[in-house]
């Protein structure tokens, strides 16, 4: 693992496989670069060059005070690719990263080769103010109460049922876990400050694939509906039996959809 000093912090990033085709994963807000591991495999393993990094305020990477500007988010990509010596990549997000693409995309068109945004929004609706706001109000108890207070939010609930003893280790790694929670309180006060571009989708003019859990409850169906409709050149695709957390949900779906649309603009 390494890091690069940005004008905002430490930021922690990886880099595996060797190509001059790069993908650039950013992560959704309570996830870390590790999330990503399955992916960064199939990828490295078709000659891909794969970056994976933690956002200013995620876990490996330092957290001052905030809230943060998603241009700051996009100034520290940038920063990244330059030390990395990359120009042009492919940006595949989830949720908060799918949002910080996006604001990627319009502000560097010419840099970004395709877009696959997961399980995102472009503006801040009644009903997630209102579920993030509550999630807010938990980053101030126990961790291990956090994770279950906004879990049955985030996962579809026959992945709690399957996977119940996982998630319970998941919550206790959080116990005590006050930095990571105050870094989630910074970043979900940026989120519902910054998420606002539904009219400037035009600007991005890559291929995009936009995905979305049929059950996703927090960033709905019809908020990727939304960005499909503002973004010219994209297509989009709603997974099944899936709640907001595609990329752990339904992993081999969401695996074949993204190769499949990556593979397509290989240069």
């Amino acid at each position: 693992m390494s890091k690069i000093v940005t004008p905002y912090g430490k930021l922690h990033y990886e880099v595996e496989g060797h190509s001059d085709q790069t993908i650039v994963f950013m992560n959704g807000v309570m996830a870390s670069l590790n999330s990503w591991s399955t992916y960064v495999k199939q990828f490295v393993d078709l000659g891909y060059q794969v970056v994976t990094f933690d956002f200013i305020g995620q876990l490996l990477s330092d957290k001052p005070e905030g809230p943060y500007t998603f241009d700051q988010h996009v100034d520290e990509v940038s920063l990244l690719l330059d030390h990395l010596k990359v120009t042009k990549v492919h940006i595949i997000g989830t949720s908060y990263g799918s949002e910080v693409g996006m604001k990627f995309a319009m502000t560097y068109p010419k840099k970004v080769l395709s877009l696959s945004l997961i399980d995102g929004t472009a503006e801040i609706t009644p009903s997630i103010k209102k579920e993030i706001d509550r999630w807010t109000e938990l980053t101030y108890g126990p961790g291990d109460q956090f994770f279950w207070g906004m879990a049955p939010g985030i996962y579809h609930p026959d992945f709690i049922e399957k996977n119940r003893e996982g998630l319970e280790k998941r919550a206790q790694r959080l116990v005590g876990a006050k930095e990571y929670l105050r870094g989630q309180r910074i970043l979900y006060k940026t989120f519902l400050t910054e998420v606002n571009f539904l009219d400037e989708l035009d600007k991005i003019e890559c291929p995009t694939i936009v995905i979305v859990g049929e059950d996703d409850t927090l960033k709905t169906v019809n908020d990727s509906l939304n960005i499909h409709n503002g973004i010219k050149n994209s297509e989009m695709v709603i997974i099944p039996n899936c709640g907001h957390v595609a990329i752990f949900e339904k992993p081999d779906e969401l695996s074949t959809l993204l190769i499949g649309f990556i593979e397509k603009m290989r240069l």
